[in-house]
């Protein structure tokens, strides 16, 4: 069943589904806005209040009227379980750390280490993990288990801090 909810700092002009779908109250019929996808391949839709358009995130939207998340940067995100970017229903949303959701073993990778790529343009093993929102190149390595070593360094050297 779906189930709508009032977009936060939006109520009573848009509203949000556990389905990831976006209404505008704004008019005598509902009306649905069409999603948009972005470089990244998220859906996100523009809503507007007071003439001023902000762009949103779906898959955040829903997040925060039915998860109850709070966007704190990259203390909290909100991970797609089953890495389907355009599923913005919320029982395929969950929030999790930055750290545990670069750690996602599963997703399509160039490694089998975590932090670990391959960098075809260089023809290395890259070494690269993501601090307070940007990402530290630690190395390029010839050996993919070195890039690894380097990762796990880097990490402690992180977790000490």
């Amino acid at each position: 069943m779906e189930v709508f909810k009032d977009v936060i700092g939006y109520e009573g002009l848009y509203e949000v589904s556990n389905q990831g779908r976006v209404k505008s109250l704004k008019y005598a019929k509902e009306k649905f806005l069409k999603p948009q996808l972005n470089r990244h391949g998220y859906y996100y839709v523009d809503l507007r209040k007071n003439c001023i358009r902000t762009t949103n995130k779906i898959h955040k939207l829903v997040a925060i009227a039915f998860l109850g998340h709070t966007p704190c940067g990259h203390k909290l995100v909100i991970n797609h379980k089953d890495f389907c970017k355009t599923n913005n229903f919320v029982n395929n949303l969950e929030l999790v750390s930055n750290r545990e959701n670069c750690n996602r073993k599963h997703i399509k990778s160039s490694s089998k280490y975590v932090g670990v790529s391959w960098g075809k343009h260089v023809n290395k093993w890259r070494s690269t993990i993501f601090i307070e929102g940007k990402t530290k190149h630690i190395g390029l390595f010839s050996d993919e288990l070195e890039a690894s070593q380097a990762y796990q360094r880097a990490l402690i050297c992180i977790n000490r801090n």
